[in-house]
């Protein structure tokens, strides 16, 4: 198995994938190195990379960019991005990074994995015309409930509390969820959500989180790293089940931050 095999098998059954303009591509290191292993972890952080050398494993695949930019573009004048760039190739690192594919793969992908780590069922109800956001109908819970209920998961993520706008009280059932930048409340509403679960990335407070409790719709807000980690859990799992002879360590990233309260 080689890199650009492992990337090429993605892109050739992701007929919503445009090749010309995807960022899912080899960002580092040689596409035809013959590999026995990969790292599958969120983000390629400098803590991911260590982890790497570290257990001798050349291939990293990752979901989101390796050099802080959506399409990882390296400009010269950025130190701190080329240091990073030295250090993946003093250590002869390959990366792929498998965002646009896996985004939408049916029942594995992103989207669906969050939902059932979630316990919000398999298939959902109904799905936007973007393919990103979903809409789960779920047994009526108020709106702290489902927001516990959220909590208790995220907790296994390293993520032990979530973020709730709109009355606790409400009764809810109809559930929008989403990920990454795909987390526009006001389609939600449009699929006939009563609820929305989204994460920081992908919403904003004074704009659709604040427009949202103005027009009465309850959100719950988690982290992104938190929202996808299931799907990084699925895609190692994938390329264990389909790729012999490729062994894939899955590596969490988890929540991105840590809570810390005062004192006592």
């Amino acid at each position: 198995m080689t890199p650009g095999k492992l990337l090429d098998h993605f892109l050739s059954r992701a007929n919503w994938v445009d090749r010309a303009k995807t960022v899912d591509r080899v960002i580092a290191g040689d596409p035809d190195r013959a590999v026995e292993s990969c790292l599958v972890t969120w983000m390629p952080s400098m803590r991911a990379l260590r982890h790497a050398v570290e257990r001798r494993i050349p291939l990293i695949v990752c979901h989101e960019p390796t050099l802080w930019n959506h399409r990882d573009n390296r400009p010269a004048e950025d130190r701190p991005l080329q240091e990073k760039l030295r250090f993946i190739t003093d250590h002869d690192l390959v990366i792929v990074r498998n965002h646009d594919c896996w985004d939408r793969w049916p029942e594995l992908g992103i989207p669906w994995a969050w939902a059932r780590h979630l316990g919000l069922g398999g298939a959902p109800a109904r799905i936007g015309a973007d393919g990103y956001q979903h809409r789960y109908d779920v047994d009526p819970a108020t709106l702290d409930e489902l927001a516990r209920r959220v909590a208790g998961r995220c907790a296994e993520l390293g993520e032990p509390a979530v973020q709730v706008t709109g009355d606790g009280r409400r009764t809810v059932s109809h559930i929008g969820l989403g990920t990454g930048c795909g987390c526009d409340i006001g389609v939600y509403t449009e699929m006939g959500c009563d609820c929305s679960i989204v994460c920081d990335d992908g919403s904003c407070y004074w704009a659709g989180i604040q427009r949202a409790e103005d027009l009465g719709h309850p959100v719950i807000r988690v982290n992104h790293g938190t929202s996808e980690e299931p799907g990084m859990v699925t895609l190692a799992r994938y390329i264990n089940d389909n790729f012999p002879g490729l062994h894939a360590e899955h590596l969490p990233h988890g929540s991105t931050f840590r809570l810390v309260g005062p004192p006592g």
